[in-house]
C-alpha cells in the first residue's frame, strides 16, 4: 500500500479537492479529469491499492455512499438522466491510481461516454465450466 498517493493526501488534507461527501469511512470530491459534468470519485480513506487489499465493510461503503451521491446528482444543478459507477482493480483494468476508488459518473443523451466492447456467445458448456472455477475458488 501506498499512503502517499494523491487520494492519500487529499484524504489527509495536504492536496485539495473540491469535496463532496465525508464520513469516517470514505471521502468523496469531484474528478479533476472528468468525464462528463458532475463526475466523482469515492475513496476509502484506509489505504488499499487493489480490492483484494480492502476491507468488505468499506467497500460496501463505497458503493452504499456511491449509490446516495447519484442520487444527488440527478436532483442537482447536473440534472442527469443516468449515472454510470466504475472501478478499476488493476493495470489490466485501467487503473491508474492505485488507492482503490470508485467513479460515480452522471449521463446526459449524447454526452460522448460510452463502453465500447466486443461481447461474445459463448457455449453453455463454456460458461458453466468458468462458472464451477469460480465457485471453487469462492
Amino acid at each position: 500500500m501506498d499512503p502517499y498517493s494523491i487520494f492519500g493526501e487529499i484524504v489527509a488534507g495536504r492536496a485539495a479537492a473540491s469535496r463532496v461527501y465525508e464520513d469516517d469511512d470514505v471521502l468523496a470530491f469531484m474528478d479533476i479529469r472528468p468525464l462528463t459534468p458532475g463526475h466523482l470519485l469515492v475513496v476509502p480513506k484506509v489505504a488499499a491499492r487493489s480490492l483484494a487489499e480492502l476491507d468488505p465493510v468499506v467497500g460496501g461503503r463505497l458503493f452504499q455512499v456511491g449509490q446516495r451521491l447519484a442520487a444527488a446528482l440527478r436532483v442537482s444543478e447536473v440534472a442527469c438522466d443516468g449515472v454510470n459507477f466504475f472501478l478499476a482493480d488493476g493495470v489490466t483494468a485501467g487503473q491508474e491510481v492505485f488507492h482503490v476508488h470508485l467513479h460515480v459518473i452522471p449521463r446526459t443523451p449524447g454526452d460522448g461516454f460510452g463502453l465500447r466492447a466486443r461481447p461474445t456467445s459463448p457455449p453453455r458448456a463454456d460458461l458453466d465450466y468458468l462458472a464451477g472455477s469460480i465457485r471453487a475458488a469462492l
